[in-house]
């Protein structure tokens, strides 16, 4: 089988197993404690899991998968484990115990997001080329999955993929495909391409390994600014990670939900194409705003329009202008200000600032903000009561980060120069 191939289906069965249950768990997670007081929290801290994962990934690959073993030979272990846990986790009825395993899976998976990155790096002839194309996949594994959650074909018309099953993305079913389907990729990963390690022999450092080594950036005003809004904007973010799916679910689509949702990667791969004309075009600082005013817009019609279909849609696809004019263009905007020496320790710092640090306070504000509110996440009545109250909170939050941003943030980038850079996706 020929290495483009074999790394293609790498990353649509990675991606596979992640979206097959994060978008529709929280649908679980209220049907399962529906009668817990502290509801909202337990779904918060769920979702928090995969943040507190995040900050502790880059230790493990940078140990193990850049000084100790062959990186897919890790990434096999690490999905072997996974699948484990995953029917572990389908089976668990209480919400500490639920949280611990999932949060020991995350830890086992959130490493094999950058190992399946540089599996690829090693194994192609020309990464600026190549690697766009393949990482595709990914989005493409994680769009199948919704479909088949849902078995729907992004709402449109029944997809009956698994038959004698309704429901799936409401049951533990989920967490059972995800599990199955990890499996298989475990031990597919052993027949990957050779990828050893590159850094054998060499002293573990973890302030490089962790990205602190870019810290220096920080001297310069604009890039703080960059930073820390890029830091609060995710605060709002992990409000759309971990309710939109229940949320759309209660008031619209039901067993639907999750290929409707998968919209919103559809939506990302169409505006990840258009980042370098816009870019070219606009700027920066305006790619950066106009991707955090979607953000606000984004929760403004859930707020607003809670019992629209149509609103809720466009709230959905307003992902693409979410993720790629605002992580895309950030990371563009990263490696043009990095010295060269400190550029991949940068990419990592804006790692742990925004999927890590920044969402891991969102996925508590959230649940605490939930919690506050009195809203009842099991019912459509529930959520029509406190959907305003809900959504306004995340869409003040975006809005209010985006008029810091454009009062504080100035920098003098040419766009020329941002247009002959490709896209790096994560």
């Amino acid at each position: 089988m020929a290495i483009r191939l074999r790394l293609n289906i790498m990353m649509f069965l990675q991606f596979f197993i992640w979206g097959v249950f994060f978008v529709t768990m929280g649908t679980y997670l209220s049907n399962k404690f529906a009668d817990r007081e502290d509801l909202n929290l337990i779904v918060g801290r769920t979702y928090a899991t995969q943040t507190w994962a995040a900050l502790f990934a880059p230790l493990i690959v940078g140990f193990l998968g850049d000084r100790l073993m062959n990186k897919e030979r890790l990434n096999g272990f690490l999905h072997l484990i996974g699948a484990g846990l995953l029917w572990w986790v389908s089976t668990l009825n209480h919400p500490d115990q639920l949280f611990w395993t999932l949060l020991t899976f995350f830890i086992c998976y959130m490493p094999t997001l950058a190992l399946v990155n540089t599996i690829t790096f090693q194994n192609v002839s020309n990464v600026e080329r190549d690697f766009p194309p393949i990482r595709l996949w990914g989005t493409i594994g994680w769009i199948v999955a919704g479909l088949v959650i849902s078995e729907s074909f992004f709402g449109l018309f029944p997809l009956p993929i698994l038959p004698g099953i309704s429901e799936a993305g409401s049951s533990n079913v989920q967490f059972q495909i995800a599990s199955i389907v990890s499996l298989i990729y475990g031990l597919y990963s052993f027949t990957l391409p050779a990828s050893p390690p590159e850094g054998r022999g060499q002293p573990v450092d973890i302030i490089k390994i962790l990205g602190f080594d870019a810290l220096k950036l920080m001297k310069k005003p604009a890039y703080l600014v960059f930073a820390v809004c890029s830091f609060l904007i995710c605060i709002p973010l992990a409000f759309y990670y971990a309710r939109t799916g229940e949320f759309v679910g209660a008031m619209a689509f039901s067993d639907r939900t999750g290929g409707v949702m998968a919209l919103g990667q559809v939506s990302e791969i169409v505006f990840m194409a258009l980042v370098p004309f816009f870019l070219a075009r606009l700027g920066v600082k305006k790619m950066l705003l106009v991707g955090m005013l979607a953000w606000a817009a984004r929760y403004g019609l859930f707020a607003m329009f809670p019992s629209s279909s149509v609103m809720l849609i466009m709230g959905i696809v307003l992902h693409g202008i979410c993720y790629d004019f605002f992580f895309v263009t950030g990371q563009l905007y990263t490696d043009r200000v990095a010295p060269l020496e400190t550029r991949t320790s940068a990419q990592a710092l804006v790692g742990l600032l925004t999927y890590g640090a920044g969402m891991l306070v969102g996925n508590y504000v959230l649940g605490y903000w939930g919690d506050y509110i009195q809203l009842d996440p099991t019912t459509q009545a529930g959520w029509s009561d406190g959907a305003r109250d809900f959504w306004l909170m995340p869409a003040g939050l975006a809005a209010g980060v985006t008029i810091l941003f454009f009062l504080t943030f100035w920098d003098k980038v040419h766009a020329e120069t941002e247009s002959q850079a490709a896209p790096i996706e994560t």
